[in-house]
């Protein structure tokens, strides 16, 4: 009887290890920018983040009038330049995707892009890709 309740316990705790109860996950996370109005708050709000969770993996996914702040040159709107941020960002490993849907639409040429930006098919598909296949949490600032 002892034997059987042993390999009852040691299949309970390889279930729970399978399914993430008992090790810890890691901590991904998209943070979705598709208006200008909240990348300076998704950019503050991704430091203040990391400040708390230093191990969290945290996309920016962008389309749409969210790229802008990854454009070469841009500003918020008290005349901080965002590439700064983006900068101290990706030095703590946070990556940046670009909808190329939204730089063939607006006519915009990948070499205005920080050197911090990678390309995307499409920002929507990379959204739902990350949540669906990758177990990424959604954030929208």
């Amino acid at each position: 009887m002892k034997n059987s309740f042993k390999w009852l316990i040691i299949a309970l705790l390889s279930l729970l290890t399978l399914t993430g109860f008992a090790a810890e996950r890691e901590e991904k996370v998209i943070y979705h920018i598709s208006d200008s109005v909240n990348a300076a708050a998704g950019l503050r709000n991704a430091r203040n983040h990391l400040d708390q969770s230093p191990k969290a993996k945290i996309v920016f996914v962008t389309h749409g009038a969210g790229i802008d702040f990854l454009l070469d040159g841009a500003m918020d709107k008290n005349g901080n330049p965002y590439d700064i941020l983006v900068q101290e960002l990706a030095a703590r490993k946070v990556e940046f995707r670009v909808c190329n849907n939204t730089l063939v639409g607006r006519k915009i040429d990948k070499s205005k892009l920080l050197p911090e930006a990678s390309i995307v098919p499409s920002g929507v598909a990379e959204v739902a890709r990350l949540q669906i296949h990758e177990g990424y949490a959604y954030l929208k600032p």
